[in-house]
């Protein structure tokens, strides 16, 4: 599964970046997360349906010093395999 989602809330600017990357690697699952120039953070994520849902579980609970509102989650078509989970800049 993959799956696109936007987190809004206090989400930049308190390791929230840091923190989708670091769930998503004890989860073993591949993507990429990136700030968004209207505060949100993007996430893109794929990997084994169970595992994802524990994750969206984990970004809405985000790093202490996050305040998560919303998560915007849109399912995609995998085009191409990702590999790791990367923070982008």
């Amino acid at each position: 599964m993959r799956l696109r989602i936007f987190v809004e809330g206090i989400v930049q600017g308190v390791g929230y970046r840091a923190y989708a990357k670091r769930v998503a690697d004890s989860y073993g699952l591949s993507g990429w997360v990136r700030n968004l120039p209207d505060g949100r953070v993007e996430v893109l994520v794929e990997g084994d349906d169970e595992l994802i849902g524990y994750f969206l579980k984990d970004l809405l609970k985000g790093p202490p010093a996050a305040r998560v509102d919303k998560l915007e989650v849109i399912k995609e078509q995998p085009d191409e395999p990702l590999y790791g989970f990367d923070i982008r800049y």
